[in-house]
């Protein structure tokens, strides 16, 4: 049984216990019909804040990054948004009782806050660092990635991660999670790091794919090595591309729903509702079959 912790919880001030693009884009998802009108968490009671917002409005704006397949992409034969994500955001919206609307702005723009109320909502496997809750409210994660190191298809010099990868170029996306664990500023609420990797010569890109790009090139001749989410690598490797995971993850991230802490409108109700929506969907198993849907028949949603 999954052990979750709330991230969220509904008072003036949300206690977070845990802390995991490009332009706007209208692009849809066909995962869910939308709801009928009156339905979900905006038919019960009568809703403050930033949820009355959404509520009243009948559509809730949500922000994620199209470039990571699985989790998010643009079908270029329907114009619509897919992957585990996309199906997250639109389960959270329907139980809400509300359309889902999409923007893509930079993943920086997305972590940093102050959203000025351009959408309402993040759905894009973001981890909840000590650093981000600070500007933004997370729910309790709703899936764990396997973060691991891939190399060249043609390397034989990287089995002991603990010593092989000392001092070596590695390719991580800029700002994400992989860089500040090879850094060692990787800090998140209730979870430990074992830092296995010393003095890591850092390569930052605008992308995770971007890195894998340069892998692929050969041998040491851009990297020796990337890390990233097992998802992404193997999504990679799957496309015919020469690289390949070596040894076991280096840590499992927590992946959580995010809402701007600056919204014009008091964001607490709207957080609580999306926290209280990602529990129920731990529990009445459609976190599990999303994953496994998108992830060849893996769980992701249980903590390892």
């Amino acid at each position: 049984m999954l052990k979750r912790h709330s991230l969220v919880v509904a008072t003036a001030a949300l206690a977070a216990l845990f802390l995991g693009g490009c332009g706007s884009d209208s692009g849809g998802s066909d995962a869910a019909d939308a709801p009928p009108a009156g339905s979900g968490v905006c038919g019960e009671g009568t809703p403050d804040g930033l949820l009355k917002e959404v509520c009243d409005k009948g559509t809730i704006t949500v922000s994620t990054d199209p470039a990571y397949p699985p989790q998010s992409s643009l079908d270029p034969k329907t114009g619509t948004y897919v992957g585990f994500d996309i199906d997250v955001a639109t389960e959270i919206a329907k139980r809400l009782g509300v359309e889902v609307a999409w923007e893509s702005p930079s993943w920086d723009v997305i972590t940093a806050g102050s959203w000025n109320d351009r959408w309402q909502m993040s759905v894009g496997s973001m981890t909840p660092t000590n650093a981000r809750q600070k500007v933004l409210d997370f729910s309790q994660p709703y899936y764990f990635t396997p973060a691991v190191v891939v190399v060249n298809a043609d390397n034989s010099s990287v089995s002991d991660l603990s010593t092989d990868l000392d001092g070596k170029k590695i390719g991580v996306c800029s700002g994400c999670t992989y860089e500040q664990y090879l850094d060692k500023s990787l800090a998140i609420n209730g979870f430990d790091f074992d830092f296995v990797i010393d003095d890591a010569d850092i390569h930052g890109y605008d992308t995770d794919t971007t890195a894998l790009q340069d892998l692929a090139l050969g041998d040491g001749t851009r990297l020796d090595a990337v890390i990233t989410s097992s998802t992404t690598a193997q999504g990679y490797i799957d496309a015919g591309n020469p690289v390949k995971i070596v040894g076991d993850p280096v840590f499992y991230e927590p992946l959580s729903v995010a809402i701007d802490k600056s919204s014009e409108a008091d964001p607490t109700s709207l957080a609580a509702a999306v926290d209280k929506i990602v529990g129920e969907m731990h529990d009445d198993g459609t976190l599990s079959e999303l994953s496994k849907k998108w992830y060849d028949g893996a769980d992701l949603t249980v903590q390892k």
